[in-house]
């Protein structure tokens, strides 16, 4: 009786966290079962002023008029000029002394002014076979983990990543299950999601990414779906196919079929698939076009907020 009761118990919570359980009772990601209407939260993610930034992780010198220059604490500051209500601070931008202090004071700095940190990213590859290299993302990932944890940020965008030279698909498949999984063990202690994203390599086609995303064994994996990383003939349709899966969204004002040209994307069209796979969470605009984000940037959130709010 006690056994038969904590099987259906436990099949119950995999079935609420949008998982379901192995008879191995390891858990493979579903598509995630949310009750009530679809919300969508706006936000802001830091990489769209990537000219602006300086950028730790490549420490390259910037080209932009240095009076733009800006930090974390100032792109916090425009979040809350602009009304939107939360910031993706991605790792770049941090310095490269990143400590507990520095985090603690911005997480600080984003309360004060009524900003919600949406998530973070960073900039991994999970397809190295095992050793020294693979060793060396996954504590990368690990350590920002410990960072975001500390920020109260729910979500972690990474990134799978291309086959090495020598090793091939299948097998930088298997080892970014691997990484995944072992990152994703060590995030979901701390209550964060991992969002792998459609961001070429391995995953540039929606098939690949979704077998990654149902073979791997984590209640706290998911989908970083980026509207504008699918250069399929049919990126909606494949944005579609993903949506059930996301833990987090990025949006970008273009798009760009396989051997197509940009094109302005369709925002009530991508927001429309959203609802319908009834997402729940933040999409956050991810602004990388032509024209300057200081000009363009306030427009594509107000088109947003009016979108999200109908």
């Amino acid at each position: 009786m006690h056994s038969t009761f904590s099987r259906r118990h436990l099949l119950k919570l995999g079935a609420l966290a949008g998982v379901a359980l192995s008879p191995a009772g390891l858990f493979a990601v579903e598509p995630f079962k949310r009750t009530g209407p679809s919300r969508l939260q706006l936000s802001l993610a830091a990489y769209s002023f990537r000219e602006y930034f300086k950028d730790v992780s490549h420490d390259r010198k910037l080209k932009t008029d240095e009076s733009k220059h800006i930090d974390l604490f100032q792109f916090i500051d425009y979040c809350a000029e602009q009304r939107c209500p939360a910031a993706e601070l991605t790792s770049y931008y941090f310095p490269k002394e990143t400590d507990d202090a520095f985090l603690l004071k911005l997480r600080r700095h984003c309360f004060v002014h009524g900003i919600a940190i949406s998530g973070g990213s960073v900039g991994n590859t999970f397809t190295n076979p095992p050793g020294d290299k693979r060793d060396e993302q996954v504590r990368y990932v690990k350590q920002w983990v410990d960072h975001y944890a500390v920020l109260g940020a729910p979500h972690i965008r990474v990134f799978a990543g291309t086959a090495p030279r020598g090793v091939s698909k299948a097998d930088a498949t298997k080892h970014c299950i691997s990484a995944l999984e072992e990152c994703a063990d060590y995030a979901g202690k701390r209550g964060i999601f991992l969002g792998i994203e459609n961001h070429g390599g391995i995953v540039a086609e929606p098939d690949d990414l979704l077998e990654i995303i149902r073979t791997v064994k984590s209640p706290w994996v998911g989908i970083n779906l980026d509207s504008a990383n699918f250069h399929t003939d049919e990126p909606y349709r494949d944005f579609e196919k993903c949506a059930p899966y996301a833990v987090n969204v990025q949006l970008k004002a273009d798009m760009r079929p396989r051997d197509g040209k940009s094109q302005r994307a369709d925002l009530p069209r991508l927001v429309k698939i959203l609802r319908a796979a009834n997402y729940q969470g933040y999409v956050a605009l991810e602004y990388e076009s032509e024209e300057d984000p200081w000009k363009a940037v306030p427009g594509l959130l107000k088109q947003m907020a009016e979108l999200f709010s109908k």
